[in-house]
């Protein structure tokens, strides 16, 4: 969506938070309302276009940019604004739960009870981020086998050294492009937690996926997604900053992939849960405000406010959009498949 932002007055912190978030709020309203057609027929063949454009595309675009945007950040950046956990991805906050430790917790406790995930299996965490779900994992089933494929090289580090601090022994981390990376290795669970909103061509990857899994093998699939309406990440702030060739799902848009592998299971998540861990890593970086302008500085001293600002725009841009209309329209989907 389009901010209409004055960038000078933003920088000068002349602009509120509440004003942005009201601006976010419209843009959310503005972007529905392009995309409703009030027309079951007219959407419908929207969403069939949509998953053509897809399957006559590569697996994935612009892997770089992505790569830069969110996970060639400096890992103190995520050490100071994510939990305990490092998840830098949707958590989950139940009746009782009021931090993001344990919101991190209680949504990783969800996957690994979603993927049917048991001790002594061989897991591939795809996708692997700073290294949440796979440390979690080798923790949780220490007789398990767990490897991450990462495409950066900055996750692989950090991960590795968490692994000597804690004496992680069944923990393997590879950095590679998914698009691009090849293996006869064969896995019992791969477990994807927002990458796919980073891919193009589903019908290739799941195809690909599906000859790393055994016979019996399962994957499951966390990512963010509107309930009706999929798009792409184009000419907006969002697609320019954080998400260059990136796309929002719809929730139904896995159901049409289905020749490799097959749907066992589907859930969803309140959006308000995403809303709520957004707005948790903006009270962390508002906190370390200080810090985080000494480490940007570092890297561009000249940049480092801005880079900032722009961190904080997108975590209000996420919060606002998955607590958008009480988190009933941007919202996390679960999948459960197995192969066929």
């Amino acid at each position: 969506m389009n901010l209409l932002v004055d960038k000078q007055r933003l920088l000068e912190g002349k602009i509120t938070d509440k004003h942005l978030r009201q601006l976010i709020q419209y843009g959310c309203s503005h972007l529905l309302e392009s995309m409703r057609k009030n027309d079951t027929e007219q959407e419908q063949q929207m969403l069939i276009s949509f998953i053509e454009m897809l399957k006559s595309s590569p697996i994935a675009v612009e892997e770089k940019a992505a790569n830069e945007q969110h996970y060639e950040v400096p890992a103190e950046f995520f050490h100071r604004v994510l939990g305990k956990y490092k998840k830098y991805s949707c958590c989950y906050w139940p009746k009782g739960v009021n931090n993001l430790d344990d919101a991190e917790q209680a949504m990783l406790e969800i996957i690994c009870n979603r993927a049917d995930l048991k001790d002594g299996q061989h897991i591939l965490d795809l996708g692997c981020g700073w290294g949440s779900f796979s440390l979690y994992a080798a923790k949780k089933y220490p007789k398990a086998t767990v490897t991450g494929l990462s495409n950066s090289k900055g996750q692989h580090d950090y991960i590795m050294q968490q692994c000597k601090n804690n004496n992680i022994q069944n923990l393997q981390i590879i950095t590679a492009n998914i698009a691009e990376y090849l293996t006869d290795k064969k896995y019992d669970r791969i477990v994807s937690i927002e990458m796919f909103e980073h891919m193009r061509n589903l019908e290739l990857l799941l195809k690909k996926l599906s000859t790393w899994l055994n016979t019996d093998g399962k994957m499951f699939i966390h990512i963010f997604t509107h309930v009706n309406y999929p798009y792409l990440f184009t000419d907006n702030w969002t697609a320019d900053n954080f998400f260059t060739g990136g796309m929002m799902p719809c929730d139904q848009l896995l159901l049409y992939f289905q020749n490799d592998m097959r749907i066992l299971n589907h859930w969803r998540v309140n959006g308000t849960h995403y809303k709520k861990t957004a707005d948790a890593w903006l009270e962390n970086l508002d906190e370390n405000k200080e810090i985080i302008l000494d480490l940007f500085s570092k890297e561009n001293a000249q940049d480092a406010v801005e880079k900032m600002l722009s961190w904080r725009m997108f975590f209000l841009t996420c919060a606002e959009s998955f607590g958008y209309n009480k988190g009933q329209d941007w919202i996390v989907s679960h999948y459960l498949m197995q192969k066929r």
